[in-house]
């Protein structure tokens, strides 16, 4: 499979501090790949240097088939690349409706006229609808997303992601808080968002890493300690020291 994302040499220092340090990470266009390690391991800081929100000291970044370096600019730029990220935290519009908040995230012209004077087509309402669906929430179009539960948001705020089609989803923690109900649905979300883009979570459960089935990158200090199948890198000894603790 061709490479979307190469992390390749990333070092990243705060005040002295070596919050990543020779960070090296590839991801296909169309794949899931879980990222786990303990506090401090430079699990967001790895999702800050992909975002823009935080510069490399040293390293490349390289995006797409053209290879073109993230490494310098601008989160809305980034973004508008194609790289959605989701926070732990939920961040809906809570007194808009769902249809509302998916409308909004549409992927569609953002000038200021285009926003002031924006009508939903029959097509915009047929996409939310769909995407409704793909998140589990199409009875729930017309009411307001802070009525939702707490998994409910989190699903509401990947579909909000996922309209405004990235070809990568950085997703904070998916599994924090929710029903294992909810959890169950959570994992189809990802697992189906993945067949056509690039998915990487990153999460403390490792139940819920295992529902994933899918390729697992360790960090430890900033840096890639083993990699592989759940089995695989929880059978490293020196992933069960730095973070197992058995």
């Amino acid at each position: 499979m061709s490479t979307l994302l190469e992390v390749s040499g990333v070092s990243v220092s705060f005040d002295g501090f070596r919050a990543i340090s020779n960070l090296s990470f590839r991801i296909a266009k169309t794949e899931l790949r879980a990222v786990i390690g303990p506090n401090g391991a430079g699990k967001t800081t790895f999702m800050d240097i992909v975002t823009g929100k935080t510069r490399a000291d040293e390293g490349r970044i390289s995006w797409g088939d053209e290879g073109t370096s993230l490494r310098g600019l601008s989160e809305a730029r980034i973004a508008r690349m194609g790289i959605g990220r989701k926070f732990q935290k939920p961040t809906v519009f809570e007194d808009q409706t769902v249809q509302e908040n998916l409308l909004m995230a549409l992927k569609n012209k953002r000038g200021v006229f285009g926003v002031l004077f924006y009508r939903p087509s029959d097509r915009d309402l047929d996409r939310v609808a769909e995407w409704a669906g793909e998140i589990g929430l199409a009875d729930h179009l017309l009411r307001k997303s802070g009525e939702l539960s707490h998994g409910q948001k989190q699903w509401l705020e990947i579909g909000m992601l996922l309209a405004q089609d990235p070809r990568l989803l950085l997703i904070d923690e998916p599994a924090a808080g929710m029903t294992p109900q909810e959890r169950e649905k959570t994992t189809d979300i990802l697992v189906k968002a993945a067949r056509t883009r690039a998915v990487v979570v990153v999460e403390h459960d490792m139940d819920f890493v295992r529902r994933l089935n899918c390729k697992v990158t360790v960090l430890h200090e900033g840096s890639v300690l083993a990699e592989g199948s759940l089995d695989h890198v929880t059978a490293n000894q020196a992933v069960v020291d730095v973070y197992l603790g058995r």
